[in-house]
Order: C-alpha cells, then sequence, then structure tokens
C-alpha cells in the first residue's frame, strides 16, 4: 500500500460510512481523521462538534476539539472537506482562511454573547461554554488543526499564528499524505529538539562509562530551567510520554515544595531538586573550546521529573517566576536503536522508566501500552478464526494492532492480489486498537464515566485493573476474552450505525450514549436476571447481534440520550457531565424492563465460569507450548550456564533441577511445556540476580 492507496481508501471509508450511519460525509472525514491522531497521542481526545456563523463581519467554523487538561492545551479542529474526486492543492492562503476561522470561532464564543443564541444541549454549547470557563486560568496554548482531503502545497513550510489574548497559537495541516506518513512510519512525529534553537550552544555534559554495555550510551549534564521550561511549553505532555503520566494527574502535577523553591530560593533549586531522566535517541554531542555540549536529540521523552518540570512552566506562567538563575541535573540516557530491535528499545526504555521513578509509586500499568498483555491478545487473536457467515467460504480474523499502524504495514510490501487475500482474511471493520479493547472491555465492567473522559485516559485507568488481573492470573486472558471483545465492537459498531438514524438524535454525544446505554444493558441484565449474565458467544458464532438484543439496545439508547440531556442535570455542559461518576449513578436509576424472551440471550454464571475455566486451560496450553519453543531455541550451553549460576545463587528447587537437567540434554532430550515455563521464570529471576547469557558477556 502506498499514500495513493490509503488516501483512496481513507476517501471510500468515508463516504461507507456516510452512507451506513447517515452522518454528512464531512463529518465522518474529520470523525476517522481524528481516530488516526488519538491512537497515535498527537491528539488527547476527540469531540464532533460542527458550527459555523458569522462574527464582526467575519466568518467561523469549527469541527471538532479536544481539551487537555494536563497541560492546558486547547485542541479545535475545522475541516476543508468537498467530497469531489478532482485532485487540489491546499494554498498557504486557504489554510490560514480555515485557521482563521476557527480563532473567530474562538473570539466569539469568549467575547459575545454566543452562548445565549446556541441550543444548551448541543455538541457546540458544550465547547463554548469550557472555551468561556476554562480560557482565563486553564488554557495554555491553543492548538488549531486542519484536516483536508486536499494536497498541502509544497511552499507551505511553516504556519505562524500570532498569540490569541496573550495564548500561544499553534497550527497543524493534516492531509491524508501526512496521515499515511505517521500510520507507516511512526517515528516521524518524535520530538526533536536542537538546543542551538534556544539562544545556547547546547547543554554541558559529561559521558558516563557504563562499561561495554553496547545498547545504550548516558550522559550527566545541566539543563537551564528557562530551557527546560520552554521545551515543555512547545511540547506539553508529548515530553511525558515514555513515563505514562497516570501518576501525574493535573492535581499533584505542580508540586508545592518545587514551587516554593522556585519562587524563594531559585539558587538553590539545584542543590534540593533531584532532577529529571530522560532517554532520547541520536544524540549529537559537540566539543566547543574543550567542553562537551548536547547539541541535539530525538525522540526526548522525560520519565522522571515531570512534576519538576511541569511545575518550572506553571511557576513561570502562573507566578511571573525569574528562572534565570534555576540549573536543572539531567540524566540522559541514548538509546541505540541501531543495535536493538524495536521491542528491545521499548523494554529497554521501559525498564529505564520503571527503575527511575522511585519517588512515585509506578506499577507495570503505568507502561500498559507495551505491557505483555498486548503480545499475548495478538497471539490469540491470530489463531482465531471467526466463522464464515453471510455465506462466504472462509473464515476471518479480528485483527489485534498491538503497535501503532501495524494493520497499515502488514500490507505494504504485498502485492495486489496478496493484499486482496490479507483483507478478505482480516477486514477493516475488524481490527481491534488497544484503545478500543479499553474502550469496549471497560464499558462492560461498568464504567461509562470513565470511557466518556476519552481513550487515553480511559485507556490508564484500563491499565490499573489488566495489571491487577494480569499478576493473578494471565490466562484468564484467553481466546473466549478476545472473542467477548469482538463481540463487545459488534455491539459497538451496530449503535454507531443505528443512532444517527433516529428521530430522536440531535446530533452529538453519540459515543458517550453508546458506552452509557451498553454499560447500563449489562447492569439491567445482573439486576434482573441473578445468576445469569449476557452470552456473547451467541454474537461471535453468527458475528452479528440477535434481534432481541438489538431492539432492546435501540431502546435503551433512546431512553439514555435522554437522561444525559436532561434539562435537570446539575452539569449544564453535557460532554462534562457525563464525565461525572454521578451522571453513572443516575442513568442506572433509569427503570427500563428487559424483555422476557432476553433469558435466551443469556448463560448462567456457573456455566460462564465453567467455560472460562475451559478456555484458561487452554491458554495454558498455549503459553506452555510458546514457552517450550523458546526453551529449544536455546542451546544446551545455555541451559548448563543457567544451571552453574542459579545453583552458587541458590535459586534452584527440586522442579528447577529436574527441569534443568533435562534442558542441558538439549537436542536428545525436551523438556516439557510444565517444565519450561519452570525454566523460563527461573531464567527470569536469575537475570535479576546478574546472569547473563554467554552472547551478551
Amino acid at each position: 500500500m502506498d499514500a495513493a492507496e490509503f488516501k483512496k481508501d481513507f476517501l471510500d471509508d468515508v463516504k461507507a460510512a456516510s452512507v451506513t450511519t447517515g452522518e454528512g460525509s464531512c463529518a465522518c472525514f474529520v470523525e476517522n481523521a481524528a481516530d488516526y491522531l488519538v491512537e497515535n497521542q498527537i491528539l488527547p481526545d476527540f469531540n464532533p462538534c460542527y458550527y459555523v456563523g458569522e462574527y464582526k463581519r467575519k466568518k467561523y467554523r469549527i469541527d471538532g476539539y479536544a481539551f487537555d487538561e494536563f497541560d492546558g492545551t486547547m485542541c479545535l479542529i475545522a475541516a476543508d472537506y468537498t467530497g469531489i474526486e478532482t485532485e487540489r492543492t491546499l494554498t498557504v492562503t486557504s489554510a490560514n482562511q480555515f485557521f482563521d476561522r476557527i480563532l473567530c470561532f474562538v473570539d466569539a464564543s469568549i467575547n459575545s454573547n454566543l452562548n445565549e443564541k446556541v441550543d444548551i444541549s448541543t455538541s457546540a454549547s458544550d465547547l463554548i461554554d469550557l472555551l468561556r470557563t476554562q480560557n482565563v486560568n486553564n488554557i495554555r496554548k491553543f492548538r488549531l488543526f486542519l484536516f483536508t482531503e486536499a494536497n498541502t502545497s509544497s511552499r507551505i513550510k511553516n504556519i505562524d499564528i500570532a498569540d490569541f489574548e496573550g495564548k500561544q497559537v499553534e497550527a497543524q495541516i493534516w492531509d491524508l499524505s501526512r496521515l499515511f506518513e505517521i500510520c507507516t512510519t511512526p517515528e516521524l512525529e518524535n520530538i526533536q529538539i536542537d538546543f542551538k534553537d534556544y539562544g545556547i550552544e547546547g547543554i554541558p555534559c559529561i559521558k558516563a562509562n557504563v562499561g561495554d554495555y553496547q545498547k545504550y550510551n548516558s550522559f550527566l549534564g545541566v539543563i537551564p530551567g528557562g530551557i527546560l521550561a520552554d521545551i515543555y511549553d512547545k511540547y506539553g505532555a508529548r515530553l511525558l510520554e515514555g513515563n505514562v503520566r497516570s501518576f501525574l494527574s493535573t492535581k499533584v502535577a505542580v508540586n508545592k515544595k518545587i514551587r516554593e523553591t522556585i519562587i524563594n530560593r531559585p539558587d538553590m533549586f539545584f542543590a534540593f531538586n533531584n532532577g529529571i531522566s530522560v532517554t532520547a535517541e541520536d544524540v549529537i554531542v559537540e566539543n566547543i573550546r574543550g567542553v562537551e555540549y548536547i547539541a541535539s536529540a530525538k525522540n526526548f521523552q522525560i520519565i522522571n521529573g515531570g512534576q519538576t518540570t511541569a511545575s518550572l512552566y506553571n511557576a513561570r506562567r502562573s507566578n511571573k517566576a525569574d528562572l534565570s538563575s534555576v540549573y536543572v541535573q539531567m540524566k540522559l540516557t541514548e538509546v541505540n536503536e541501531n543495535k536493538s530491535t524495536a521491542d528491545e528499545v521499548d523494554n529497554l526504555i521501559r525498564d529505564i522508566s520503571r527503575s527511575s521513578n522511585s519517588q512515585n509509586k509506578v506499577s507495570d500499568a503505568d507502561f500498559f501500552a507495551s505491557h505483555p498483555f498486548h503480545r499475548q491478545m495478538e497471539q490469540i487473536a491470530k489463531i482465531t478464526y471467526a466463522p464464515a457467515v453471510h455465506g462466504t467460504q472462509y473464515e476471518t480474523i479480528w485483527f489485534y494492532e498491538r503497535a501503532r499502524g501495524q494493520y497499515l504495514q502488514e500490507q505494504m510490501r504485498l502485492t495486489i492480489a496478496k493484499k486482496k487475500t490479507f483483507l478478505l482474511k482480516n477486514p477493516k471493520n475488524q481490527v481491534i486498537k488497544k484503545t478500543d479493547l479499553a474502550k469496549v472491555q471497560n464499558t462492560w465492567l461498568g464504567h461509562p464515566d470513565i470511557v466518556s473522559r476519552g481513550a487515553q485516559t480511559n485507556f490508564i485507568q484500563f491499565a490499573n485493573y489488566i495489571d491487577d488481573q494480569w499478576q493473578k492470573n494471565d490466562a484468564q486472558f484467553n481466546a473466549r476474552y478476545y472473542q467477548t471483545t469482538a463481540s463487545l465492537m459488534l455491539m459497538f459498531g451496530y449503535l454507531e450505525k443505528y443512532i444517527p438514524n433516529q428521530d430522536w438524535y440531535e446530533g452529538g454525544y453519540r459515543a458517550n450514549i453508546i458506552t452509557y446505554s451498553i454499560a447500563l444493558f449489562h447492569n439491567l441484565i445482573l439486576k434482573q436476571y441473578p445468576g445469569q449474565d449476557f452470552d456473547f458467544m451467541q454474537i461471535w458464532n453468527r458475528q452479528d447481534i440477535p434481534n432481541t438484543v438489538k431492539e432492546t439496545l435501540n431502546e435503551i439508547s433512546e431512553k439514555v440520550f435522554l437522561k444525559l440531556t436532561d434539562e435537570k442535570r446539575p452539569i449544564i455542559n453535557v460532554t462534562q457531565w457525563c464525565k461525572n461518576a454521578k451522571c453513572w449513578d443516575s442513568v442506572q436509576t433509569m427503570n427500563i424492563e428487559l424483555p422476557k424472551n432476553m433469558i435466551d440471550c443469556l448463560i448462567s454464571v456457573a456455566d460462564n465460569k465453567h467455560e472460562s475455566r475451559q478456555s484458561t486451560k487452554e491458554q495454558w496450553v498455549v503459553k506452555g507450548i510458546n514457552a517450550q519453543t523458546q526453551v529449544v531455541q536455546l542451546s544446551a550451553d545455555h541451559w548448563k550456564r543457567l544451571a552453574q549460576f542459579s545453583v552458587e545463587h541458590h535459586l534452584v528447587n527440586a522442579t528447577d533441577v529436574s527441569a534443568l537437567k533435562t534442558a542441558c540434554q538439549l537436542p536428545n532430550k525436551v523438556p516439557n511445556s510444565v517444565q519450561s515455563q519452570h525454566l523460563l521464570d527461573l531464567e527470569s529471576k536469575a537475570r535479576a540476580e546478574g546472569f547473563k547469557s554467554e552472547a551478551e558477556d
């Protein structure tokens, strides 16, 4: 697949979605493009919001928005979409007109009575309310997005827009070629920092001696506090991606003690503060007059010191603090991507980050994006075939996208014939992304308020649950769990198509209506049918929703919409209300009687547990086979080396000794699956004590 094919497929999907849902093709275009940016963590979330008008004899337009509460960035989106297939080019003049229209909308929202003219139960009203209430203190930056179907002119290099009412404004143009690039080469959007751009020669540093280990280099340096604040001002929370920011909520991002030191004793900051830890790639070090300086670094990520960084920025912004005498110690670890695989780089950064965060309680959930849960889901997806339906003579797969852009990358080098075969086996509408899985499963667990807070917030909350359950028994995340996830995806997909075509639907809040409706559906089953639960295998086996369930969801979704937009709701802003736990409490009080034939779609809790246990046993078998494969791939000499190390360090028990004896006789004797799992566990313990393979020595 190349950029032209991606563009054609993307626009075809937009038209198909418009026909299926009944929504305008422009709205579908914006939503599809936004989904890619949310998945790639460029947008924190997406709320559709189409509104046009005129203010001060200027036109304004808005198509969507997202507010990042963590770093105070208000993301506003406008669309340049005609639906006409002829090729055209977006000029600088046209692009600036769209950005002017977005800012005109902001101006009208804040400085006029536009809020009184817009229906209070619309997404436009919510955005206007958000702009009016957040602008004074909480919005630090406006980031404007233009989504276009046109080709961006090569003359457009940078879009410079003046500050708006003292707030910094950035502008980004996203055409379909740029979307394709970020899906197929995610590193394109990595943070690239040239320290000379900040008026300095670089960061003075010394290279630390870390021995002969070739997978990383380490540098110790001192970075001016003002420069660190400038970098945060430009990139915001993206700097903290490697340190998934779950424990750096907005309530604790500005540490009081740190702020007091910045304001009252800036000259003592270096002595009092623990500094920051950073990972990066392609670090350029220059020698200037006998002093080593870090001149630039790619994929600059603060993995420890997020509070320090945010506090410096906020103290300067909110308290007008002078940072000229503030200096911060910095440990920078350069990951050598040329001598490591992508997975090795991810795991190394994850391990560095986890070990660096000794000041905060950090669990594997904080690094959930690279959690082994996802690899297990990917492995299960590849061997779990969905039944052939609708007269087809082949089974299909629900593709699990463990890494960003993986689905597209799988097609990159395929011939036309092989791509056609791939798409038959892995249909576009059967792709499950990590954030999709978190959304549907958290909904079924009864957290629609969390789901409504956005993809990334929900993902982090879901991580805590998975990490806890994974530690208890990772085999529970088996084929049945994945089939349940796919079935929930079908349930979500049904409502996504159904709701926009209903007379009662006024536009907006579709995502909120869906998550609340499905969560309420499950809640009603548990209340009205004690000892029973929903039988997802009925959906999986037919790859469709039973009519009884469709009719029930139809009724529930309308009543949920009326409840969410009820004029008596305690929070006027519907979007914000849906994020509140009290909203979910109020929805659960709704008295909706499920039809009597719903019993045909249920399974007893006892039977459900039995089926789950069977699937868990099967997962243990799969896990054992995988373990056996890993063990056999290593030589007898490796296991002899491990045996000697483990005995010397008193790590073995009788079971381990038996497994090691067999492994040391490879290939003449092969450990069974249970022994293989013991061997891998033993190797993990040994590595924690300093064991290395011969190749690593």
